[in-house]
């Protein structure tokens, strides 16, 4: 039965006893917008105080992607427009969704096939169950416009085993199945053309954790934490200019190449992505979301973000200009900003 449709772009329906949530914009790749937040947040506050809702399973439309991140086009074309007033107000309610996610009493099952990136990896990581399909692909990719890996990117890529979060912020780096398994992105692995009868045993499932068992497998080691103990030792330093160095002081093909790829991103917010990583190591989760809407708000005044959605989104020519345009060029009083109070106050959760 049909519950609750506040939009196309999301559809809710209860079946059996589970709440079944579709990111429901296959051509966007399931990107959130700023509706499919407001929608979800109202639909799980009501599940979670309905007795005959005993779990919740989100997953996205068609093959392509659960989510491929958040709706930023639109926050980039207001500002285009000369809108300088509410453009936060986006990430306000996202990151409020994240906690919500994180916070919420009954077991949230997220079934991740393709891609997972930036804002859908916020309505799915927090969950108490994540089983992803040989065909998922995992980034937080937002060093490479001008951003900083938010939705809860502070509290989980702290707490990935061997600095590999810190990998994953700077660099922008890609999981598949294995690695996102072996990490911890991934509670349980499973094989797509099993995904379909998953969903029809999740509606009367009794047990979750029994049911997820019964289809998972654990795959076979990926190429990211194959680089473990390298990843490890370079970005536990605890400076930009000391992980580059290390890097720059392997003999290997693998640090060569992230080095090469941090120096393609946006060097202000490869820097505020490190200091947000040390910060997060501390902070309970809703911290971590303060945080980041510290970040955000002084991030939406600058230059980067806007320049990076351009390269990488509109124009895509894939050449950002980057202000400044070095990493040894950051200023280190300057970064401050990014993780003092904003003007309106912290978010509240």
């Amino acid at each position: 039965m049909l519950e609750k449709k506040v939009t196309d772009e999301i559809l809710f329906e209860k079946r059996g006893h589970a709440g079944f949530i579709l990111l429901n914009r296959p051509k966007a790749l399931n990107a959130l917008s700023h509706g499919m937040v407001k929608a979800m947040a109202a639909q799980l506050s009501l599940w979670a105080s309905d007795d005959s809702i005993r779990h919740v399973v989100v997953s996205g439309a068609g093959e392509k992607a659960f989510c491929a991140g958040g709706d930023i086009r639109a926050i980039y074309e207001a500002r285009r427009a000369g809108q300088t007033e509410g453009l936060s107000d986006f990430f306000r309610d996202e990151y409020r969704l994240n906690a919500q996610i994180k916070a919420f009493p009954k077991p949230y099952i997220a079934v991740i096939d393709g891609i997972v990136m930036g804002g859908g990896v916020g309505v799915s990581v927090h969950g108490s169950h994540r089983i992803g399909t040989e065909h998922m692909l995992f980034s937080m990719p937002e060093t490479g416009i001008g951003f900083f890996p938010d939705v809860g990117g502070t509290y989980f890529l702290p707490r990935l085993p061997n600095a590999v979060g810190t990998y994953l912020a700077m660099s922008a780096g890609r999981m598949g199945q294995a690695d996102a398994y072996e990490a911890g992105i991934l509670t349980h692995a499973t094989a797509r053309d099993r995904i379909g009868d998953l969903m029809v045993s999740l509606e009367r499932a009794e047990d979750v954790d029994a049911l997820l068992a019964s289809v998972s497998m654990v795959p076979e080691r990926g190429a990211v934490m194959a680089q473990a103990d390298l990843i490890d030792r370079v970005f536990s330093k605890e400076t930009v200019s000391g992980i580059m160095a290390a890097l720059d002081a392997q003999d290997d093909a693998f640090a060569a190449e992230t080095a090469k790829t941090i120096r393609g991103k946006s060097p202000t917010s490869v820097h505020i992505a490190l200091e947000q990583m040390r910060r997060g190591r501390t902070l309970d989760f809703n911290g971590c979301m303060r945080l980041e809407f510290r970040i955000v708000s002084e991030i939406l005044k600058g230059h980067d973000f806007f320049e990076g959605v351009r390269a990488v989104l509109i124009d895509k020519d894939h050449s950002p200009k980057w202000r400044p345009d070095h990493l040894d060029q950051v200023d280190s009083l300057a970064l401050q900003a990014y993780f003092g109070m904003p003007n309106g106050g912290d978010l509240t959760l």
